[in-house]
């Protein structure tokens, strides 16, 4: 059952990232869902010696989870293709051109996007970044030649290409890069299950960490960088955003976060645990951050079972 759901689940997502009328394209793609999906298990992942690079052909549709380098041929005209780049949550990427043959004049083009963009909606959402949306977008045919050698650097751990190509045999090839990443923030998670610290060194921003899954989640601790309170966290819906540092829990079936319901909030530091049942698409932990304070927030999370999606009364629920 749980691999037929991510398959499902992914499947539509992908599909919805691209036009409607382009979404036949991804029908005949040749990527096959075990190829696709193979990046959510991490039983499937290698480690690779540093002194080789991974190498394979890059599909319309594709998902990658590893750094290496990849080359696109366009066996016949070929648009709306996106390939989706996550990494671990503490890792970055960077992206360089190592050849080009693509006719920018002609209607050709490569974009890379800072996150993930699925139906109209980012990751991160415009409140979330640090950047304004009109520079999240590095479109090569745009870009100068020192632009082109410094390459694109993600702000996070997804980022895309978009790319439309009109002549059969045009084509390129990028090396991908990952990085280190010391504080880890607006996270897409490649599993159903993990443990994670999220941390804000006293920064006006907002992270968050998004579990595109139904997932059980237990929260251990959340610490504001002020007065601890031994008892069990407030918890409301609409009651902690005058306290300037809070958890926001979200749940939806897209990923833009302004665009999810809220289903609880956390005001108070505490040593948990705390735990709760979302049957969302889409279950997101916003750490809220003032900059006046260093916060932390540590869970864990894993898919419901079987027994819990089947009682679920509606798709998205609580308990």
């Amino acid at each position: 059952m749980e691999r037929a759901f991510r398959e499902r689940l992914f499947f539509a997502l992908l599909c919805l990232s691209v036009p409607r009328r382009d979404c036949r394209y991804i029908e005949d793609n040749e990527v096959t869902q075990d190829e696709l999906f193979s990046v959510l298990n991490s039983d499937l992942k290698r480690e690779l010696p540093d002194a080789s690079m991974y190498r394979r052909p890059l599909r319309c549709l594709d998902m990658v989870a590893l750094e290496g380098q990849f080359t696109f041929t366009a066996a016949r005209p070929q648009r709306g293709c996106a390939s989706f780049f996550i990494a671990e949550p503490n890792k970055v990427f960077s992206l360089f051109y190592d050849h080009v043959n693509i006719n920018c004049r002609g209607g050709d083009f490569i974009k890379v996007f800072d996150g993930w963009v699925m139906k109209g909606q980012r990751f991160p959402s415009l409140q979330d970044h640090p950047l304004p949306l009109h520079q999240r977008y590095v479109d090569y045919c745009n870009s100068d030649e020192l632009s082109r050698r410094t390459g694109v650097r993600s702000s996070q751990n997804v980022f895309m290409l978009f790319f439309h190509i009109r002549h059969a045999g045009d084509g390129f090839t990028i090396t991908v890069r990952q990085h280190l990443n010391p504080f880890p923030c607006n996270i897409i998670s490649q599993t159903p299950e993990g443990r994670f610290t999220m941390v804000v060194p006293q920064q006006h921003r907002n992270c968050s960490f998004s579990i595109i899954y139904p997932v059980q989640l237990q929260i251990s601790a959340f610490t504001l960088g002020r007065r601890s309170d031994p008892a069990l966290p407030k918890m409301s819906v609409t009651g902690c955003s005058e306290a300037g540092d809070f958890v926001e829990l979200l749940g939806g079936s897209g990923l833009d976060t302004s665009q999810m319901s809220p289903i609880a909030e956390l005001c108070s530091s505490f040593n948990g645990p705390t735990q709760m049942k979302i049957g969302c698409d889409n279950t997101v932990l916003r750490l809220v951050s003032s900059g006046r304070f260093v916060n932390t927030l540590t869970f864990s999370y894993n898919l419901l079972d079987q027994h819990d999606l089947n009682s679920v009364d509606g798709f998205c629920f609580t308990e």
